[in-house]
C-alpha cells in the first residue's frame, strides 16, 4: 500500500503511472464477524459497545468484476448503518450479504465470514473491470452507496426501485472503512476540489439522502416558502435538509437539543431554532401512552416562530419518539417524509390527524444515482457543505461508531483510511478560501 499512496501524496502521479500500480494481494479492512452474531444476545440497544464487534483486519483482495472499480480509499465516515451493522441490530447483516450471494457467482464474492462495512468514502481510482469507459486510474472521486444489478424492468424508471437495490458497505460486502473498497463504476462521482480527504467523504450518505427526501419529486418536493420542520437540524442528516431548505427559498424551523447546535444552525442560514432541552416536550407518557397535549405544544411552538402558519414539510428520522407529533404538527394537506428511526422502528400516530387533514407519509430511502450526482454536484460548486465534526484513525473506528451510537457527535463523524493525517486533498484553494466559514461551521471553529 506504500507505493500507492505515495503516488496519491505526490499529486502529479500521471494515470499511466497509477494503471501500473501493483495491486495488493491482501489490505486493511474494519470487519464484522459472522461468527460473533450473538455476543449482545440478551442486552439492551444501548449497552451494545461497537468496540467490541468492529475489528481492523488483513482481508483478501476481491476479484474485479465487469462494471466495477478499485478504488484507494483516502477516507470514509460513520453512518448510522454501521452502527447497525456492529450492534447485529434490527437484523445481522450477514442475512444480506447470503442472499446476495445466491444470485450470481460475482454475488457470490460478497458472502464471506466477515462484512467490511462502510457507506462513504473518498480516494481515487486504481483498477477497472471490462465495461467501465467514464472513469480512470488516478481519477479523485467520491462514492454513493446504491448498489443495484438494474436487470430488472422496475429499476430503470428510478433506481431505487430496482429489486435488487442494495446499500453499498452495509447491504453489500467490501465498503469503504478500508485502505481498499470495491464499488460499481455507477457509484462513483467527481470528488470536490475544494475539500480535503476527509471532508469530502462525508456528505455521501446524508447528503443523496436529505436531497432526495426534501429536495427531489420523488421526496418532499419542497418549493420555494414551504415551512420546514427538521428534527436534528445540526445532525450529519438533518444539517443537510437545514442548508437544502435555506439554499431552496424554504423557511427551516430547526429543532435542536443544545444552543451549541443551535449557533451551527444560524451559520447556516437558519433563523427559526428550537431548543428542546429547553422546551422538554415529553410526547410519551409512559412506553405505550402518548400524550396530545406535548404535540399541540409543538404546534403552538411552530406557530409562535412562524407567525401563526404550520409546517408544510416535516423532515422526519427519529421515528417512534417524535413521528406522533410530526403527523400532528404538519399543517393540512402537509408532508411527512421519512428516511430513518433511529428512536425505535415502531411508529405510532393518532390516524385521524392524517386522513381528516388530507396530510401524506411519504417514505424516502437513500437516492438514485442522478439524485446522488446533484446533491454532489452542489458540494463541489460550494453551495452546500460537508457537516464534518471529527474525525478518528482508520484503527479507532470502534470509538467513532460508539461516539454516533450514543449520539455524542454533531454532524458527520469522519475516518482517514489511507490519509496519514487531516487536510490533505485540497485542490482549489480560492474555492475553499470562499467558503472557509461555512466548512468550518461544525468544526466549532
Amino acid at each position: 500500500m506504500k507505493q500507492i499512496l505515495d503516488a496519491i501524496l505526490a499529486g502529479d502521479t500521471s494515470p499511466e503511472e497509477y494503471a501500473a500500480l501493483e495491486l495488493p494481494e491482501s489490505y486493511q479492512a474494519v470487519t464484522v464477524h459472522k461468527d460473533e452474531q450473538g455476543i449482545f444476545e440478551g442486552m439492551a440497544s444501548k449497552d451494545k459497545d461497537p468496540r467490541k464487534s468492529l475489528h481492523l483486519d488483513d482481508v483478501a483482495l476481491p476479484e474485479l468484476g465487469p462494471g466495477e472499480a478499485f478504488v484507494a480509499v483516502m477516507a470514509s465516515a460513520i453512518n448510522y448503518n454501521t452502527v447497525w451493522t456492529s450492534i447485529f441490530e434490527p437484523v445481522s447483516t450477514f442475512g444480506f450479504l447470503e442472499r446476495y450471494g445466491k444470485i450470481s457467482p460475482l454475488g457470490k464474492r460478497h458472502d464471506l465470514p466477515y462484512h467490511i462495512v462502510g457507506s462513504d468514502l473518498s480516494g481515487v481510482v486504481l483498477a477497472t473491470g471490462l465495461g467501465v469507459h467514464s472513469w480512470h486510474p488516478g481519477d479523485e472521486v467520491v462514492a454513493h452507496c446504491l448498489s443495484v444489478e438494474l436487470e430488472s424492468s422496475d429499476g430503470h424508471n428510478d433506481t431505487m426501485l430496482d429489486p435488487e437495490q442494495r446499500i453499498w458497505g452495509f447491504e453489500t460486502n467490501f465498503g469503504g472503512l478500508a485502505h481498499i473498497a470495491l464499488v460499481k463504476s455507477n457509484q462513483l462521482m467527481p470528488k470536490a476540489a475544494h475539500l480535503t480527504w476527509e471532508e469530502a467523504a462525508s456528505p455521501g450518505l446524508v447528503n443523496s439522502t436529505a436531497y432526495r427526501q426534501l429536495v427531489s419529486r420523488n421526496g418532499a418536493g419542497m418549493k420555494q416558502g414551504d415551512n420546514v420542520l427538521i428534527w436534528g437540524a445540526s445532525g450529519g442528516l438533518g444539517g443537510f435538509a437545514t442548508q437544502y431548505a435555506v439554499n431552496g427559498g424554504a423557511t427551516p424551523i430547526c429543532v435542536v437539543s443544545n444552543e451549541e447546535k443551535a449557533g451551527i444552525c444560524r451559520k447556516m442560514g437558519a433563523e427559526l431554532i428550537i431548543n428542546r432541552s429547553e422546551e422538554n416536550w415529553q410526547f410519551w407518557k409512559d412506553e405505550h401512552t402518548q400524550d396530545p397535549k406535548e404535540w399541540r405544544r409543538l404546534g403552538a411552538k411552530i406557530r409562535e416562530l412562524t407567525g401563526g402558519e404550520d409546517v408544510d414539510i416535516v423532515f422526519e428520522h427519529p421515528g417512534r419518539e417524535t413521528f406522533g407529533a410530526s403527523v400532528f404538527a404538519a399543517r393540512k394537506g402537509g408532508t411527512i417524509v421519512t428516511c430513518a428511526s433511529t428512536s425505535g422502528y415502531m411508529h405510532q400516530y393518532d390516524n385521524r390527524y392524517l386522513w381528516m387533514n388530507l396530510k401524506k407519509i411519504v417514505g424516502s430511502h437513500f437516492a438514485n444515482y442522478r439524485e446522488s450526482w446533484e446533491a454532489n454536484r452542489l458540494i463541489a460548486k460550494g453551495m452546500i457543505h460537508p457537516t464534518l465534526s471529527r474525525t478518528y484513525p482508520l484503527e479507532e473506528v470502534g470509538q467513532a461508531a460508539l461516539d454516533v451510537h450514543q449520539n455524542k457527535h454533531q454532524g458527520k463523524v469522519g475516518v482517514l483510511c489511507l490519509a496519514p493525517e487531516e487536510g490533505l486533498g485540497v485542490r482549489d484553494q480560492e474555492l475553499r478560501a470562499q467558503h472557509l466559514d461555512q466548512i468550518n461551521a461544525f468544526r466549532g471553529v
